[in-house]
């Protein structure tokens, strides 16, 4: 299984990338081809232990800026690691990529240079979020800010399938994100796509209201890309939040040093299961191929562990059962 990763894409390239990358080599076994200026990566490996047949390099000097428009980086810049990693994916020499590079990029170049599916009208961001029970997927998180109801169908489809194939569970439950439970409440879109999805033929719930999605009451979250990166930046940042505060109150108690001792592995815990490194990065559903789209802060933990969902996505050709499901759209969209 062969991963392109954009070397150069993130706050903290190529270290913290490369540094991923290796970790990705050395406790999974992947083979990393790593797509970047080669004279910035080799200092990067200098003097570290991995497997040399593991990892290859791709030569270019030229990198997406994260002020460059994406159709201008589209257009000129074909020779930036984003562009030429996701290409070799296109020609085969890969099996999926990841970049954390300029998010606008990396999808704009997935959808130009791979394609959609067929049937496929809009590509989505799927990202995983932790809740009481597990975890559950949000989809769209931030590729469509504007969507119609049949939008949001096609997202129920394509976050079905991923989640049946990742995650093992035949029928997960799919939720639309709304401000009520009722078919009634929400707005045009949401009601519109309520019409369409309880005659889907997957598992719909009905709605869900935001401050429901992390009791574990659905596997799959369906909105448009608005609310659905607004929804997934708040969670991010209260989470953070809340685990600053609790150590600011212990801090300030009598007994804070004895208290934090006591509950420090809840803390650790916590924050494992809130953590985005631990899902790595976000799919890019919908084009066909598998295009892995990270954080651009991504530590060296977060970089490893997208590799292993691109390994695992691809393994498992999730985009060729995203196809097959929505054959079931296509004839439903008719209607």
């Amino acid at each position: 299984m062969k991963i392109a990763l954009d070397a150069m894409g993130g706050d903290f390239a190529p270290d913290v990338t490369i540094a991923g990358a290796l970790d990705a080599v050395n406790e999974f076994g992947l083979d990393i081809i790593l797509v970047g200026n080669e004279e910035k990566i080799n200092p990067c490996l200098a003097g570290k232990k991995f497997n040399l047949s593991k990892i290859t390099i791709v030569h270019t000097d030229e990198a997406v800026d994260i002020n460059d428009k994406a159709s201008t980086a589209l257009r000129k810049k074909r020779n930036s690691s984003i562009h030429l990693a996701i290409e070799l994916v296109k020609n085969g020499e890969a099996n999926a990529v990841v970049s954390a590079g300029h998010s606008g990029v990396v999808m704009a170049a997935s959808l130009f240079i791979l394609g959609k599916l067929p049937k496929v009208d809009r590509p989505a961001i799927a990202t995983i979020m932790p809740s009481l029970t597990g975890h559950f997927l949000l989809i769209d998180a931030g590729a469509n800010v504007d969507c119609e109801p049949l939008n949001l169908l096609q997202f129920g489809y394509m976050g079905e399938a991923y989640y049946k194939a990742i995650f093992k569970n035949e029928s997960p439950r799919v939720a639309i994100l709304s401000i009520g439970e009722e078919d009634t409440k929400g707005n045009e879109l949401t009601k519109d796509a309520f019409k369409y999805m309880k005659k889907a033929n997957f598992n719909f719930i009905g709605n869900i209201e935001g401050k429901d999605i992390f009791q574990g009451g659905a596997d799959v979250i369906v909105c448009d890309g608005f609310i659905g990166n607004i929804a997934l930046k708040v969670s991010e940042g209260l989470a953070e939040m809340i685990l600053k505060m609790l150590k600011m109150e212990i801090a300030n108690l009598t007994t804070g040093k004895l208290g934090y001792l006591l509950i420090k592995p809840a803390i650790r815990n916590f924050k494992k299961r809130t953590d985005y490194s631990e899902y790595g990065g976000a799919p890019l559903l919908g084009i066909n191929g598998t295009s892995i789209i990270s954080h651009g802060r991504s530590s060296a933990k977060a970089i490893k562990n997208a590799l292993w969902v691109a390994a695992e996505m691809a393994s498992k050709e999730v985009h060729l059962r995203i196809m097959e499901n929505l054959k079931d759209f296509a004839e439903f969209s008719k209607k």
